[in-house]
């Protein structure tokens, strides 16, 4: 059986819509895929500043924002499948939303993007809230993509993903577990703004600058490292604790994103070593994907790798394709097995009390 699905996926790094268009075939129980188009919209500064500032509003505001932001997302993916001429091909589209509030100790979780607006839009079938049921069930509803990393990077015995929050993967003889690290592209995109920069390209900014021990040290004490997985971050750790301290700290932008490079590496040396002293996994080389916009950063990529050598670890970059659009592609994948009613969501990643099928389903055609 052939799916063909959009998967969307909106990062806390805020840097656009990403849109992907996917094949799926599986076999036997095993699934292949080709990544047919894929693309990422840049949010206008309007946005940017409306999604920032979601949190701050008032109820009201707050669901207005819901509906409109789907509405835009429904237009955004109109114009993709216009520019990829795609109509009558797109089975169903798999919407992520724009996390906005992430609370699972109070079974919570919210994304931005109205399900229903995105199918009146595009009159194509979505499924959105792919979270919400894994919380639900005492899960931390996070990180959503091991079900893929699973499925369709089996081979690799880790994947890491270096998006606005860094996540990992793993795997070793049937035990499956994941999760956030610590934030990063949303701190390094926030410190290189201060540059007049998006982000910082290949890690130039950083790898001029020089480490604050102190302020190192400070990053690599929060409590947060030293817990046991299955957890989660909210975008709120690193936009309102962590930015605020690193800029306190180091006012010199080069040595603030030098230091923050080395406190990512350290923090997935950290989640490695545990993941190695948990699996009482032997001494063997293994690899590890690298995907996400900080697999771009070649200045963090080589700190990554230097501190994984000892751990016999090597660091794989696949195609920029897949580098970029993972997470949007994974979405798809999600959506195709909510479609087939079929797990999605892992508890064994999640803590959740079982292993779940998220996602709710927006018909966007009459039957």
């Amino acid at each position: 059986m052939i799916y063909r699905a959009i998967g969307l996926m909106s990062g806390s790094s805020l840097d656009g819509l990403d849109i992907a268009f996917v094949h799926f075939h599986e076999k036997g129980g095993n699934w292949i895929f080709d990544l047919e188009y894929a693309d990422c919209v840049p949010y206008t500064p309007e946005w940017v500043n409306k999604l920032q500032s979601a949190v701050h509003l008032n109820a009201l505001e707050y669901q207005l924002l819901h509906a409109e932001y789907g509405h835009l997302t429904g237009e955004m993916v109109n114009a993709f499948i216009d520019k990829n001429n795609l109509h009558y091909q797109v089975q169903f589209i798999a919407s992520h939303g724009h996390t906005t509030f992430h609370v699972p100790h109070k079974r919570m979780t919210a994304q931005l993007g109205d399900g229903a607006a995105i199918a009146a839009e595009t009159g194509i079938p979505v499924i959105s809230n792919f979270r919400n049921l894994d919380v639900a069930l005492r899960g931390q509803g996070a990180p959503i993509v091991p079900i893929g990393d699973k499925l369709l990077f089996g081979h690799y015995a880790y994947c890491l993903n270096l998006g606005g929050i860094a996540n990992l993967s793993a795997h070793h003889e049937g035990r499956y577990v994941s999760f956030d690290v610590c934030p990063a592209n949303r701190v390094l995109n926030m410190l290189a703004s201060r540059m007049n920069r998006d982000y910082d390209s290949g890690g130039q900014l950083a790898s001029a600058g020089r480490i604050n021990e102190a302020l190192l040290e400070k990053l690599n004490r929060f409590p947060y490292y030293g817990l046991p997985y299955p957890k989660s971050l909210s975008n709120d750790f690193g936009n309102e604790t962590i930015f605020p301290l690193v800029t306190e700290e180091e006012p010199d932008i080069n040595h603030a994103l030098h230091t923050y490079c080395e406190h990512i590496a350290i923090q997935v040396r950290s989640a490695v070593e545990r993941i190695e002293q948990d699996f009482n996994r032997s001494s063997q080389p293994v690899k590890m994907l690298v995907t996400g916009g900080g697999a771009l950063n070649s200045y963090l990529v080589s700190r990554i790798q230097m501190l994984l050598e000892p751990h016999q670890v090597e660091l794989e970059i696949p195609d920029e394709h897949i580098v970029q659009f993972k997470e949007a592609l994974v979405m798809a994948f999600m959506g195709v097995l909510r479609w087939r009613e079929e797990n999605n969501v892992l508890s064994s990643v999640t803590g959740a009390t079982r292993n779940s099928i998220g996602g709710a389903i927006w018909m966007g055609h009459e039957v």
